[in-house]
């Protein structure tokens, strides 16, 4: 990762088609675009790719998480679980909506901990919202049978795991829906953008009108259109899809190099350091490789590797304990609510002190972690060369 190091002709290409149309906007101008509707394009090679029915392109992961609460009804007052472990977006469109995010721990997987979920609902508990994060899997089989037991619905955030799989079958399609994100820094990328699949036709229409302020598309005369129900503006631009159908073509290789590069880091490691354990994903073979996740025996530890391995030239390393963006540790402003509407009532009254609530289990986790990224672009001899690097930085820890 990320997808804009495989930027080549071919994104454009795809721009272009776009420019010589002139046409910018996914609906309507049917006449002057001439059948050039990239952004349907993309919806239907990403349902192809990931095995769904439906897909609905979204300007980001944010907006794409938003939808996908909405059309699935989660309002004021509803409980959303969610991990500690993921990035603000989660919460901040579970807020937008006046519903609660209720925060649980995560396992050593770095997602939901299903025990933890089992333990937190409650009787308005809504949906569950386990997020894949760093390229792999999350509890599935585990929170999808909580689901059941519990009439719950299941909101995949699949945004860090394009292309990932769980048992051949790709993240994002196993809950009611799922949701992606294809800005600048992931794997494969729209610039900003997103996008939300799923199998449920009439979640899908819903979905449709929903990004389109309530449009039902329905006819050729987009100004008699008739609005079933209030809507967004979430739609997506012509030529942030033109970018992202390249690079959705691109998908396959580009995982297949990020694995074989985590893979000789991996073993490289694992040989030199048998006290250092790697984060458990749950089916290999589906991971997209974006991250090498291990941890440390102690935070100490983790914190003096993080310093070593800046110090000998390693980039994109990630001591999450630390990070202002991916854990609830340093969510100031969900801690003390801060925004720039009123909350309402509901979420007042209903939301856990997060200021004062700790969770040991997720701390023990992310306080000895390091996330290192792998990069798409790096040669084998670059490959080798940040090897060695982690190897001495590490040296001086163990």
């Amino acid at each position: 990762m990320p997808g804009y190091e495989a930027f080549d002709q071919s994104e454009k290409k795809e721009v272009m088609d776009v420019m010589e149309t002139g046409i910018l906007m996914r609906y309507g101008f049917e006449n002057q675009r001439g059948g050039v509707n990239k952004t349907l394009e993309m919806e239907k090679a990403l349902c192809e790719k990931l095995g769904t029915r439906h897909a609905q392109l979204t300007p980001s992961g944010t907006t794409a998480v938003s939808t996908a609460l909405a059309v699935c009804g989660i309002g004021a007052g509803d409980e959303v679980i969610m991990p500690t472990f993921t990035f603000v977006a989660s919460f901040e469109s579970i807020l937008a909506l006046g519903a609660i995010p209720i925060l649980v721990d995560i396992d050593d997987t770095l997602t939901l901990d299903p025990a933890a979920v089992e333990r937190a609902i409650t009787p308005r508990t809504k949906a569950v919202m386990p997020v894949h994060m760093c390229g792999a899997q999350a509890h599935l089989d585990e929170l999808m049978a909580i689901c059941r037991k519990h009439n719950l619905i299941l909101i995949e955030d699949a945004c860090q795991a394009t292309g990932a799989t769980y048992h051949g079958k790709a993240l994002g399609t196993f809950g009611r829906m799922g949701c992606f994100s294809f800005d600048f820094a992931k794997v494969i990328t729209m610039g900003e953008g997103g996008a939300v699949v799923t199998d449920d036709d009439l979640l899908a229409k819903k979905a449709d009108g929903y990004v389109d302020h309530g449009h039902d598309h329905v006819g050729s005369d987009r100004g008699a259109e008739s609005h079933p129900f209030m809507g967004m503006n979430y739609r997506v631009n012509e030529l942030a899809s033109a970018i992202g159908l390249a690079q959705l073509r691109k998908l396959d290789s580009i995982v297949a190099r990020q694995k074989q590069t985590k893979k000789y880091i991996k073993d490289a490691l694992a040989a030199e350091f048998p006290r250092l354990s790697f984060r458990r994903v749950l089916d290999p073979e589906g991971d997209i490789a974006t991250f090498l996740s291990f941890s440390l025996e102690t935070l100490e530890q983790a914190e003096a590797a993080t310093r070593a391995l800046v110090e000998n030239g390693v980039g994109g390393v990630f001591h999450y304990y630390n990070n202002n963006w991916h854990y609830i540790r340093r969510w100031n402003h969900l801690k003390e609510r801060a925004t720039l509407y009123r909350l309402p009532q509901e979420v007042l009254d209903g939301m856990p002190d997060y200021a004062t609530k700790t969770f040991p289990q997720s701390d023990a986790i992310i306080s000895r972690n390091i996330s290192t990224a792998i990069n798409l672009s790096w040669s084998d001899d670059q490959v080798k060369a940040r090897t060695e690097a982690m190897i001495r930085a590490l040296r001086t820890v163990f």
